[in-house]
């Protein structure tokens, strides 16, 4: 039979050999419109190595049109691992003829333009009804795109090995690795943890390596902010209701503590709990149980609490705003996070981190920072901390294309740098950082965002409603913030 006939009866029947009709017959016809649809390249050699028949996917990853394809050598497309095969061949003109088996391996070939494309190809011979062969079938796949992006793993992971990346956080200073061990030891304690640092340093990430790295890390890790509702709320999302318990409880709801049984359950923003929940809270700590809104029956529940805020606690204390009682239980294995003016080494490796997953998600050909930008994120004072500095990468990959981050492609507020803070600015206690400055930096991010309290809470990392709180508090009237 004629290697035209064969290669037709071999994509009309099941496989050669068989003698019989189509497995498939309502394809039949249309089984050369099948391969057009195909994302991988076809081809159909001879014996010779002749193409006798390409799809329209090959002509898109080679360049060469059908025509040019059709009658030409294989050897056109001067594949790096076919040069190694014929070169060691002694009998039949390719390996894969005189090996008979089937072959997949990436290499190399060269478009009709001269450039490269890294592919994925698989090649099988085909056989007549006598055993022999007549020709092979390839298919190539274009893994260039897929080869960049594990080339940019790798340099990702070069760059962040297991010293400077922890479950998300990144870090090579001194402060960080130290925080890090710390986290180990804490995940596998069932006592409390308190976690305090500014808005931005990465509290909830530190919640979230506690709970993967303990005991309980197959069981529920169940998050909530303490200021995202008010109190009317709080007790019954935290705790669960009745049916009936108050207007508008027209079912029996599951509480945070009963979702987290057997698990970790983290509290952000614990400073902003009202003082009515807060003795509830303590109960739970101290025995295990509550009871849900509109219910007297006592519940058993098996939680690790996990606790975090920006907030000096001992000044809230004497202000008769937080629990002394409540702040001890809390305060078991305290953590605190360092601001990003307190670990400025880190700032470079933070940055390049970001940009690299920048320049994967977005393919934009940006290299890095120029020495003026990284003058000035070194110089900056970052109030919103890390959250800040991914904020103002992803600005500037918006407004920059290709090459380095210049100055002109930062927000303003970075290029005109407000002034660092000096060591002696800075108040540490035993149990936590204060904070005392936070109604400066409420007043500078309001200004930055031209008196736009959602984007004064996305500056400081922040929930839209402690804006609010923290204006009330300290009394920050919008138009004295707009005046400075």
């Amino acid at each position: 039979m004629q290697p035209a006939k064969l290669f037709e009866k071999t994509f009309q029947s099941g496989s050669p050999g068989q003698g019989q009709a189509g497995l498939f017959p309502p394809f039949d016809a249309h089984w050369r419109q099948i391969l057009e649809v195909m994302q991988e390249g076809l081809l159909l050699v001879d014996a010779n190595g002749t193409i006798k028949m390409a799809n329209k996917a090959l002509e898109d990853i080679t360049g060469y049109s059908r025509e040019e394809l059709i009658g030409s050598s294989c050897a056109i497309f001067n594949c790096d691992a076919c040069k190694r095969v014929r070169s060691d061949a002694h009998h039949a003109w390719c390996k894969l003829f005189e090996k008979r088996e089937f072959v997949r391996k990436k290499c190399h070939i060269m478009r009709k333009d001269g450039t490269y494309v890294h592919i994925l190809k698989t090649a099988s011979v085909l056989y007549d009804d006598d055993g022999q062969p007549f020709g092979a079938v390839e298919t190539l796949t274009d893994v260039s795109e897929l080869d960049r992006k594990e080339h940019e793993l790798q340099q990702l992971s070069r760059l962040l090995d297991e010293r400077t990346i922890f479950h998300g956080m990144v870090g090579r200073s001194a402060k960080m690795q130290k925080i890090f061990r710390l986290i180990e030891k804490a995940a596998q304690s069932d006592a409390p943890v308190f976690i305090c640092g500014e808005s931005g340093t990465g509290k909830e990430l530190v919640a979230r390596a506690i709970h993967d790295l303990g005991p309980r890390s197959e069981e529920p890790f169940v998050q909530f902010n303490c200021a995202a509702l008010n109190e009317s709320l709080l007790e019954s999302e935290l705790f669960g209701h009745v049916k009936g318990a108050f207007t508008g409880a027209f079912r029996h709801r599951q509480g945070r503590f009963e979702a987290a049984n057997g698990g970790d359950i983290f509290l952000d923003e614990i400073g902003d709990l009202p003082m009515s929940v807060q003795v509830k809270l303590l109960r739970v700590l101290e025995t295990k149980t509550f009871e849900r809104v509109g219910d007297n029956r006592q519940l058993s529940v098996d939680v690790r609490i996990i606790t975090a805020t920006n907030k000096y606690l001992p000044k809230l204390i004497s202000e008769g705003l937080f629990r002394e009682d409540l702040f001890y239980r809390i305060n078991v294995v305290p953590i605190r996070l360092p601001s990003l003016r307190e670990r400025r080494d880190d700032i470079p490796l933070l940055a390049d981190f970001f940009i690299q997953r920048l320049r994967a998600k977005s393919e934009k050909n940006i290299k890095g920072l120029s020495p003026m930008t990284l003058g000035m994120f070194m110089s900056y004072s970052w109030p919103g901390n890390v959250r800040e500095l991914k904020s103002a990468l992803e600005y500037a990959f918006v407004l920059a294309d290709h090459g380095q981050i210049e100055p002109e492609h930062l927000p303003v507020d970075i290029q005109v740098p407000v002034p660092t803070k000096g060591p002696t600015e800075s108040v540490v206690s035993a149990s936590c950082p204060a904070e005392n400055d936070q109604k400066t930096q409420l007043v500078e991010a309001l200004r930055r965002a031209g008196g736009n309290k959602s984007e004064a809470a996305r500056i400081l990392g922040i929930n839209r409603v402690t804006v609010f709180n923290r204006m009330r508090k300290y009394g920050i009237d919008m138009k004295t913030v707009i005046q400075v």
